[in-house]
């Protein structure tokens, strides 16, 4: 299947859109955080790599912490060993689109053949089908939600923002996810960038942030265990 590249992949913000509160009109198709409760769930957008990912997994690893990655289908086809490391290691992965697109901005038909092909070639390799769908950018339109349903997705969006993106040094990374979360709180963060970024940041806060939330006493849960919602297709 051909898939098309609209625009440049990987610019991580795109212009600002017209503030929606999504989760407020789809409360069950679109899910910001989980309930009030003392747990939250840490997330890493547009891996897998060979040079951030890695790193990540072994914070997680030393720490004992699971994570949800969401991931970028291209990037799987080109590191495919460092994507079942996610899947071994007991992490939950989803769909995070072929190449990175503004999904609300592109042909429905070109954003179902996105998804669609990130979901293939997760089921070739690892044998899940995921369940959980993460637009790039958090980009949606009411047309690519209802397409979201029709495919089964869950679509998790999130309301901690680790700015990590934005290169800030690795106690600023810390500090924006420590200041913000609270019960219940997905975060975002990310396990690989553009051409040329650099996630030591993400990779230094890691260790702290997890240690830090633990004496607060939040428990560290994958999407799925914190709001209820399968990870993968029936079956998988």
């Amino acid at each position: 299947m051909h898939i098309p590249v609209y625009g440049a992949p990987f610019h991580w913000r795109q212009p600002p859109q017209p503030p929606i509160d999504w989760s407020a009109i789809y409360p069950n198709e679109v899910i910001l955080h989980g309930p009030r409760i003392q747990a939250v769930a840490l997330t890493f957008d547009d891996g897998p790599d060979d040079e951030w990912t890695p790193q990540v997994l072994d914070d997680l690893r030393e720490s004992g912490a699971k994570a949800t990655f969401f991931c970028v289908g291209q990037r799987i086809e080109a590191h495919p060993e460092v994507f079942l490391r996610m899947v071994r290691e007991g992490h939950v992965v989803g769909n995070h689109s072929w190449n990175h697109p503004n999904l609300a901005r592109i042909p429905l038909a070109a954003a179902q053949a996105q998804i669609t092909r990130t979901d293939e070639i997760m089921e070739r390799l690892a044998g899940v089908r995921p369940r959980l769908l993460r637009p790039p950018y958090g980009a949606l339109s009411h047309e690519l939600v209802h397409l979201a349903m029709r495919m089964n997705k869950t679509i998790i969006l999130w309301n901690v923002d680790s700015l990590d993106w934005t290169e800030i040094p690795d106690r600023q990374v810390a500090a924006h996810i420590l200041s913000h979360a609270g019960p219940g709180s997905i975060i975002l963060q990310h396990s690989a960038g553009g051409v040329g970024q650099s996630l030591q940041n993400t990779v230094n806060a890691i260790p702290y942030v997890i240690d830090t939330l633990r004496r607060r006493r939040f428990a560290i849960r994958t999407v799925p265990a914190l709001v209820n919602v399968p990870a993968y297709a029936a079956g998988h």
